[in-house]
């Protein structure tokens, strides 16, 4: 049974740019046959604008193939993504776009989301996904 699984944005920023060590875990991550991954409009505002206003092609090439033929689910009812997203907030006490990320993963029901971030962050807080932190 495949494995959902939610990306942070710096999973996929690490996965193009990263540290070896913190790259290959995205690599394998991204490369695993054995998961299916959801996203949000939100990752997508979280990387564009920087890579296009830099005019980083092959780097929106990377993202735009990630967003394009790897995602196989989409959480985009924003009405209902903020709304979910202020309880996730609220609730675990998540800054505003990890909130959104998370409300995304719980309103897919992913298996796993997974993140740059410390061990340590808010993240820890969670309930509901399970959290993997890459950091």
């Amino acid at each position: 049974m495949a494995v959902k699984t939610f990306l942070d944005s710096g999973v996929l920023i690490s996965a193009w740019q990263g540290d070896t060590a913190r790259q290959m875990k995205a690599l394998t991550i991204l490369s695993d046959p054995q998961r299916v991954f959801v996203c949000s409009p939100f990752v997508k505002l979280e990387l564009l604008p920087k890579a296009t206003y830099f005019r980083n092609q092959d780097e929106l090439k990377f993202y735009h193939e990630y967003f394009d033929f790897v995602v196989s689910e989409w959480i985009d009812d924003l009405p209902l993504l903020y709304e979910e997203g202020v309880k996730v907030g609220c609730r675990f006490g998540l800054k505003a776009m990890d909130a959104l990320q998370i409300a995304a993963a719980l309103l897919a029901s992913c298996d796993e989301f997974v993140t740059t971030e410390r061990p340590t962050s808010p993240f820890s807080r969670v309930v509901g996904v399970p959290v993997l932190t890459i950091y």
